[in-house]
This record gives C-alpha cells, sequence and structure tokens, in this order.
C-alpha cells in the first residue's frame, strides 16, 4: 500500500516506534487507546454539552497526547485545535472539529492497526 494512505497518521513517529520497542508492543499500546478512547472522547462531548471551555481544553488536550503518543496524526491535530482555545475560530469550529473526531475515529484506529499488521 502506498504510504498516502495512510497520511492520517504519523508513519514517521510510528516506524520509529517500532525499531525502537516492536510493532507488537505497539499494538498492545494501540488497543489499550481503543479501549480508552470512547471515554477520552465522551470526556470532551460532557464538557461541551456543559458549556464548560476550560473543561474542553482540558479534555481535549488529554485525547491529543493519547492520540499523538501511538500516532493518530489527524485526531491529534484536531484535539490540539480544540486546545487551543484562544485562536479567533474556536468559538465558532471547535464542534465541528469535535464532530471529524467522532467521523474518523474509528477508521483512524482502524487504519492503525492494519498499517502495525504490516510492520509486524
Amino acid at each position: 500500500m502506498a504510504l498516502s494512505q495512510y497520511e492520517q497518521l504519523d508513519t514517521v513517529i510510528l516506524d520509529q516506534y517500532c525499531d525502537a520497542i516492536g510493532a507488537e508492543l505497539l499494538m498492545k499500546s494501540v488497543v489499550m487507546f481503543e479501549e480508552m478512547g470512547p471515554q477520552y472522547i465522551g470526556a470532551v462531548a460532557t464538557a461541551i454539552n456543559a458549556d464548560k471551555k476550560e473543561a474542553i481544553i482540558s479534555e481535549a488536550h488529554k485525547l491529543k497526547g493519547a492520540a499523538g503518543s501511538i500516532g493518530l496524526k489527524r485526531i491529534q491535530q484536531l484535539s490540539e485545535r480544540i486546545q487551543c482555545g484562544d485562536e479567533p475560530e474556536w468559538e465558532s469550529q471547535f464542534s465541528e472539529w469535535f464532530a471529524q473526531i467522532n467521523l474518523h475515529y474509528d477508521a483512524d484506529v482502524s487504519l492503525l492497526k492494519q498499517y502495525l499488521a504490516g510492520k509486524s
């Protein structure tokens, strides 16, 4: 498969991790994230529903870190935008960025697992 099919992943980091710790160990982290991801996303949703800007930013920061630690570039980048509450477009855009996370989460995690399976 062409690397462009993995553009939503941070393949440079993933390849470095695979070289350092192996694809199997990294896959365990991915499975853990897959189990915890809905809780991270749910925490952001709860903060959004409560209209608590500081909580939205805080929970998005946690999601960003977790996604980034396993190479989920698109989820990381969207979360980073949500955590930057001082950006001019934040008020009008954070809900759309969060909707994009929800839209792409399952597919991106599946793609990540597929990528790592090819590294084993």
